[in-house]
């Protein structure tokens, strides 16, 4: 079988001629040097996979690159750098803009009870998310590895707790946050044709796992592709948040103020009340840290993953304000929360004939996120998958398309099975309880690793009170909702998270395989044209 891969790929075997593959499993290629070792990123360094280096802030000490083993320029088959800042932005504001801001308005009022207090939490959460992305961007910055949180955990607390991660990740958070924006598109697609009665339940699935498809085909097919389709769907995203706060104003300039006005009345909510309504902000806004997962693909890192960040965060937060105002200033709150489809409602009461404008204009803006949150999880699990924290055939590329198609299958069948078997509400709260531990975690790493790695050159730094104020806020979002209202799924959660120990001591720890997923991985590349990103030393 391996002859048959090899003769269909039309490999040459110089390609790999001076290459080795390492024992762990992952075909990561070793060079041998005379003096050391050199490693898949092509430093030399003098023991194990890591290279050590001058120290560049001038102390002459020495420090190791942050750097996972991954595919290299030198690589026959390689994840390529094609993301500048444009579109890195628009990974950005085309993820975080998707199903949230058409969903969770009518919801934030409920767990509020307070017009006020809900637009305060809009801002806070806008707010939360720039400080967030912002420790992010020093994290991506000394790493440009793909797979975000993994690679951070890796070099602040080791592999154990980056398997947890990537455990979690994998098999639930990626899945679900594609799952519950797939099921918006779905909701906001069938109700265009169905006006006397709810969207039929089973209709907005099969919609919804039509939806995957295509985004996995375009995403298999080209990165190009790929991020030419997230730039087009975020620039008519754009339009559509255009369209709604020139409508918003509008009727604010006729005098409809009203909802707005005493907007502080009524009791505030309690704590776990305000934690929970923070849930539901948030969410409209994750997809702040997605552009960390493909830092290998952007171009000159150090600076457009940062630019991208504070260009496309701010950009979104104003949008969600204004957008919340232009609702008030046509529904009354009441009339929100009565509302399932918020932005259609809205249409109606302002568009009049061209009404249908806004269920298409919410299809293009949740069909946008969910392809860039598959593009996103794709390389997730290339990383991890590289480094034998997942299946090996995970971390492989089709060999002319250069995708991590595997990784992409993978989150989209997971997806797809949640979409047949869930609800958007019961995915948002488990999503964003589970979601907040591993952001908390990210902030602790940094902060960690301002003390373990002082001398690793950042090239974007951030004054280290930015991580503790969302480490301490991450917290809270934890656990207030445990102690205020407490639920069998939040114990459900924590012993998922843990149970990835159960694989982690015999299959990554011990290094068992079995002896099967040879054959298994075989069969699969032969099935998907990929190879691992090693220059194919498996062929020697």
């Amino acid at each position: 079988m391996r002859d048959k891969i090899s003769q269909l790929f039309c490999l040459q075997k110089n390609a790999c001629k001076n290459n080795t593959t390492d024992n762990r499993g992952h075909n990561v290629p070793t060079k041998a040097a005379n003096n050391g070792t050199m490693c898949a990123n092509g430093t030399i360094g003098t023991e194990g996979p890591e290279a050590t280096e001058t120290d560049s802030s001038g102390t002459g000490r020495m420090r190791k690159p942050l750097e996972r083993n991954g595919s290299t320029q030198n690589d026959a088959v390689h994840l390529e750098r094609r993301l500048g800042l444009f579109s890195g932005v628009a990974l950005i504001v085309g993820t975080m803009i998707g199903s949230g801001i058409f969903v969770s308005p009518s919801g934030l009022l409920v767990r509020t009870g307070s017009v006020g207090v809900s637009f305060v939490i809009w801002l806070a959460c806008g707010v939360l998310s720039l400080l967030g992305a912002l420790a992010y961007a020093e994290l991506g910055t000394m790493n440009t590895s793909s797979g975000a949180e993994w690679a951070y955990f890796m070099d602040a607390y080791g592999p154990a707790p980056a398997f947890l991660f990537s455990w979690v990740s994998t098999l639930v958070l990626k899945p679900s946050q594609m799952a519950i924006i797939c099921l918006s598109f779905a909701q906001y697609a069938v109700e265009a044709f169905v006006t006397e009665c709810d969207p039929p339940r089973g209709v907005v699935k099969m919609v919804a796992l039509v939806a995957i498809v295509m985004i996995l085909f375009v995403n298999c097919y080209s990165v190009n592709l790929g991020m030419a389709v997230q730039n087009v769907f975020t620039a008519a995203k754009l339009v559509a948040v255009v369209i709604v706060i020139c409508g918003g104003a509008w009727k604010l300039m006729q005098g409809n103020t009203q909802h707005l006005s005493n907007a502080f009345n009524g009791p505030m909510p309690n704590v776990g009340a305000i934690a929970t309504a923070f849930y539901t902000g948030l969410w409209a806004y994750d997809g702040w840290n997605n552009l960390n997962y493909v830092t290998e693909e952007i171009q000159n890192p150090s600076k457009n993953l940062p630019r991208s960040i504070i260009i496309g965060i701010p950009l979104v937060t104003l949008c969600y304000a204004l957008i919340n105002i232009s609702y008030l200033a046509a529904m009354s709150p009441q009339e929100m929360i009565e509302s399932e489809a918020v932005a259609v409602t809205f249409g109606n009461r302002i568009l009049g004939a061209m009404a249908w404008l806004m269920p298409l204009s919410v299809t293009i803006s949740t069909f946008g996120s969910a392809n860039g949150t598959l593009f996103a999880a794709g390389r997730l699990c290339f990383a991890a998958s590289r480094e034998g924290h997942l299946l090996d055939i995970l971390s492989y590329v089709h060999v002319r398309r250069l995708t991590p198609a595997p990784g992409l299958i993978f989150h989209s069948l997971i997806a797809s099975a949640m979409v047949l078997h869930g609800t958007i509400d019961s995915l948002i709260d488990f999503f964003s309880f589970t979601a907040w531990i591993f952001y908390g975690g990210a902030m602790l790493a940094l902060i960690v690793m301002r003390y373990t790695k002082p001398n690793y050159p950042r090239p974007y730094k951030v004054p280290i009170i930015i991580p503790v104020v969302v480490l301490v806020i991450s917290i809270y979002l934890v656990a207030a909702p445990i102690f205020e209202t407490p639920r069998i799924e939040y114990l459900y959660a924590l012993l998922f998270i843990f149970a990835g120990l159960i694989f982690y001591v015999p299959f990554v720890k011990l290094g068992m395989t079995p002896r099967f997923m040879n054959k298994v991985t075989l069969f699969f590349q032969l099935l998907l044209e990929v190879v691992p990103t090693s220059s194919m030393a498996m062929f020697e």
